[in-house]
């Protein structure tokens, strides 16, 4: 598509904040009014429209595809959008250590531990944690719990921490994000452990670095837009 207007400016509106290019406000895809509820955030979509050149690149507007995310789908079916991510309280990233490599065993520990600890202090929760990669079963109230905290969150929250969750593996690191609990790049470098680990021991591969910068591309913008709200 090419770009039809010449400036990108935020609005005031009942509730938030809107964007309007050339006076015409900006919709979602789904056609619903981009309201955004903090005018830091606002000013971060409308420089996104106004840095786009002849041609519009999605791909560089990742705070407008988060808000649109936020209103079409997360404010759209909030339970069922809230469940896909709550799901991951089963399967948390975070609790299947390695059984082979003692070394990457207590990197995990050191990096991976101080999490748990956080989310079991701030849910009153325990983890099971697995020695390889077979799947075990987290504890009924840990998993309840978790799946709790996911579905208090608004629209807003719920869109970053979708991309933060799929992306690392883990929803205790995505929570922890969310509540600005730990540092993103704390978090960001606890998920990646394992692949940097193997590409310290055997070498780094430049397509797995590639996809690596993509990943941790996302993990940023999801930040981003958490630190804006």
């Amino acid at each position: 598509m090419k770009r039809f207007w010449k400036t990108a400016a935020i609005v005031p509106q009942d509730g938030g904040w809107g964007i309007a290019l050339d006076g015409r406000p900006v919709r979602t895809p789904a056609r619903a009014p981009l309201v955004v509820p903090s005018e830091e955030l606002a000013e971060a979509i409308a420089a996104e429209w106004n840095a786009q050149g002849s041609d519009i690149d999605p791909a560089a507007m990742p705070m407008t595809g988060i808000a649109n995310a936020a209103i079409d789908l997360a404010t759209g079916d909030r339970a069922a959008f809230a469940e896909t991510i709550a799901a991951y309280a089963q399967t948390d990233l975070l609790c299947y250590r390695d059984d082979r490599d003692a070394a990457l065993q207590g990197e995990q520990a050191a990096a991976w531990n101080p999490l748990l600890a956080w989310a079991e202090a701030r849910h009153g929760i325990e983890f099971a944690l697995a020695q390889g990669v077979l799947p075990i079963d987290q504890p009924a109230a840990t998993v309840a719990a978790l799946r709790e905290a996911v579905h208090a969150l608004d629209p807003f929250r719920l869109a970053p921490l979708s991309p933060l969750v799929t992306i690392g593996g883990s929803l205790v690191a995505g929570l922890a994000l969310v509540e600005d609990a730990f540092a993103a790049d704390m978090l960001w470098e606890a998920v990646s452990l394992d692949e940097l680990y193997q590409e310290r021991r055997w070498g780094a591969d430049s397509e797995a670095q590639k996809a690596r910068a993509r990943r941790a591309a996302d993990w940023g913008n999801a930040a981003r837009f958490l630190r804006l709200l």
